[in-house]
C-alpha cells in the first residue's frame, strides 16, 4: 500500500506519542529510549546491558504495553534448553481414524515481541537457537520452515558485572544485535522522581497507540530516507577503519584485536535513517550517523588484552575515530 503525505503526516506523529506513553512509566533515559525506538523502527535487534535495578525489564515490558503486539517473556536460565524457546513436536491422535501423528508446539518465540531476560545465563546451545529467528524471522524444526509474526523484535538484557555462571554471547550472535544499549545509573532528580513514583499507590496506564501494520509502514518509510554519497563513503571508511589489518590508525593497531564486518556499515546507516526519521528529517545528517556509531559499534570492535587492561573500550576506540576520519566537506 502506497503512503499518502497525510497518512505519513499521522504515522510519524505516532513515534513521539509512543515515546510519551513509555515515559509515564519510565523517569529519564532519553537517549536509551530513542536508541530503542531506532532499533524498533530499523527492524533490528537490540541487547540491553545495565547492572540490576535500573528498569531494563520494565522498559521492553512498557514498551511492548504501548504497541498493539503479542509480547512474551523468557527468562533465560542455565537448564534451558532450545526447544524450551522455539517449541517441540508433541504425538497426537487422530479421534476419527485412531492414527497417531506428530504435530508442532510453538514455543514463546512466536510473539512479536521477545523480551530474552538475562540472556548470558544460558548456554551456547539455547542462545544460538535464536540465531536463525533473528537474521531470517524463521524457525526450522524437524525439516520444517515455520515463519515468525511480523514485525518481530527480540529484546536481550544482561548484566555485566555479575559474571559467575554466566556464558558470554559468541560474536556472531553479538553481530546480529542491531544495537548494545548501554544502561547508566539516573541522575540526581531522575531518582529523586523514581522514588517519588514507585513507592505510593499510583500505577501509571499504558496505551496503545500505534498497530502492527503501522510499524511496518514506518519500518518501510525508514528506507526511503535519504542518504548522500559522501555519507555512505564516511561510514565506509569508518568501518574499514576499525579493521587492525588494513587500518591506517596507529590507534586502532595498538588496541583493538578485531573490527567491524560490514554487518555494521549496514546497521549504522540504517539506524542513522531511522533516528533522522524519528526526529522529522527525511534526510541522514552527520549528527545521525555520529550519534548512532556507538551502539553500533561498541559490539562489534573487540578490544585487545593491552586495551582491556588499560581500561580502553570500543567506545573510546570509535570516538577517537570520528575524531580522526576526514568528514565530507558537504
Amino acid at each position: 500500500m502506497e503512503l499518502t503525505e497525510t497518512h505519513v503526516k499521522s504515522l510519524l506523529a505516532k513515534l513521539p506519542q509512543l515515546k510519551t506513553e513509555i515515559q509515564k512509566v519510565i523517569v529519564g533515559q532519553e537517549h536509551i529510549l530513542d536508541e530503542l525506538l531506532v532499533a524498533f523502527l530499523a527492524g533490528g535487534h537490540a541487547l540491553l546491558e545495565g547492572v540490576p535495578g535500573l528498569a531494563k525489564t520494565l522498559l521492553v515490558k512498557t514498551m511492548s504495553q504501548a504497541l498493539h503486539l503479542s509480547f512474551r517473556r523468557i527468562q533465560f536460565t542455565p537448564d534451558l534448553m532450545p526447544t524450551d524457546i522455539i517449541g517441540t513436536e508433541i504425538l497426537e491422535e487422530d479421534h476419527a481414524t485412531g492414527k497417531r501423528f506428530f504435530k508442532f508446539n510453538k514455543g514463546p518465540l512466536f510473539a512479536n515481541i521477545i523480551l530474552a531476560d538475562e540472556i548470558n545465563r544460558t548456554p551456547p546451545k539455547t542462545q544460538s537457537a535464536l540465531l536463525e529467528a533473528m537474521q531470517e524471522f524463521e524457525v526450522t524444526y524437524g525439516g520444517q520452515t515455520y515463519p515468525l509474526d511480523k514485525p518481530f523484535f527480540i529484546l536481550a538484557t544482561q548484566n555485566p558485572i555479575e559474571q559467575a555462571g554466566t556464558y558470554p554471547l559468541p560474536e556472531a550472535q553479538l553481530d546480529r544485535f542491531l544495537l548494545l544499549i548501554q544502561i547508566g545509573y539516573p541522575t540526581e532528580q531522575e531518582e529523586f522522581a523514581i522514588l517519588n513514583r514507585t513507592t505510593g499507590t499510583t500505577k501509571a496506564t499504558v496505551n496503545p497507540v500505534i498497530t502492527a501494520e503501522e510499524i511496518q509502514q514506518a519500518q518501510a518509510l525508514v528506507r526511503q530516507v535519504s542518504v548522500s554519497d559522501d555519507l555512505v563513503r564516511y561510514v565506509s571508511l569508518l568501518i574499514r577503519a576499525t579493521r587492525p589489518d588494513t587500518s591506517t590508525y596507529s590507534y586502532v593497531k595498538e588496541w583493538v584485536r578485531w573490527g567491524a564486518g560490514p554487518r555494521a556499515g549496514q546497521a549504522l546507516i540504517l539506524t542513522a535513517k531511522a533516528r533522522a526519521l524519528l526526529k522529522g528529517r527525511y534526510a541522514v545528517i552527520m549528527e545521525d550517523i555520529h550519534a548512532m556509531a556507538a551502539p553500533v559499534l561498541r559490539h562489534r570492535v573487540l578490544m585487545n588484552f593491552k586495551a582491556e587492561a588499560e581500561g580502553i573500550t570500543s567506545d573510546k576506540a570509535t570516538e577517537e575515530l570520528i575524531r580522526l576520519i576526514e568528514r565530507p566537506k558537504v
